[in-house]
């Protein structure tokens, strides 16, 4: 992993999902390898391959200071094309300490992330008026998570976070995107820990070598999206758990 510490001219990002996206984090130790995010390598002058670098933004704070200050205050989604509370931000906290920054300035905040590293700031994202944190988690089955997430989090770790989350009154969220295999079984995993439930479809085709490899072609095609995202989320709204696909 080739780690460098760089200094960044802006923070945060205008976003189509929502009003700004901040990412701490140039790349990311996932290497979950049905990651959109790999787009950005077009615009950071990387060769090395996603999930090989990543770059830690060490001026985000300062920034964030000044920006929250000059922008119009609007929700800030943490994060959009990296985790920002992957394994390195344990050493540099460079997320904690924009999530104060955000919080003391009474901006909402919107978390995506596969880590129970977010836990952590539990106490500040209890003093937000207006937060929510939601992992991604694309399968019930830790065979298949390894398979298209090899360096994430394992799901028991994820599904843990959200109920420690959830009981401390946070607002807490699953986002089962992209839907892979054997996600069913995440509807019991997930009662009583989250708030609502996402799905969304394979939308990029940066794993496609990986469903051929593993024999899983079947779950690419229209089928499969139409049939199990269907079931699954009609299995979320019967335990009493909103959910909305994305597709």
């Amino acid at each position: 992993m080739i780690v460098k510490e760089i200094k960044a001219k802006t923070i945060l990002s205008k976003s189509q999902i929502y009003d700004y996206s901040m990412n701490a984090y140039v790349g990311c130790q996932h290497n979950c390898v049905y990651c959109y995010a790999k787009f950005m390598k077009r615009f950071t002058g990387h060769h090395e391959p996603w999930g090989a670098f990543v770059d830690v933004k060490i001026n985000a704070p300062e920034l964030l200071t000044r920006e929250v200050k000059k922008k119009k205050k609007g929700r800030v989604w943490i994060s959009g094309v990296c985790d920002a509370y992957q394994y390195l931000e344990k050493k540099y906290g460079v997320t904690r300490r924009c999530l104060e920054i955000l919080v003391e300035s009474g901006w909402p905040v919107t978390i995506q992330t596969k880590s129970p590293l977010v836990v952590r700031d539990i106490e500040i994202l209890k003093r937000s008026a207006d937060s929510e944190v939601g992992f991604t988690i694309t399968t019930a089955d830790e065979k298949v998570r390894k398979i298209f997430e090899p360096g994430a989090p394992p799901i028991a770790k994820r599904v843990e976070a959200l109920g420690i989350l959830h009981a401390a009154g946070i607002m807490t969220f699953v986002m089962v995107a992209p839907l892979l295999p054997h996600a069913d079984g995440l509807v019991d995993m997930l009662k009583g820990k989250v708030d609502h439930a996402l799905i969304d479809r394979y939308n990029y085709h940066y794993a496609d070598r990986a469903y051929k490899e593993h024999g899983l072609q079947w779950a690419m095609d229209e089928d499969f999206f139409s049939e199990k995202g269907e079931e699954l989320r009609a299995a979320f709204e019967k335990s009493g758990i909103p959910c909305r696909k994305l597709y």
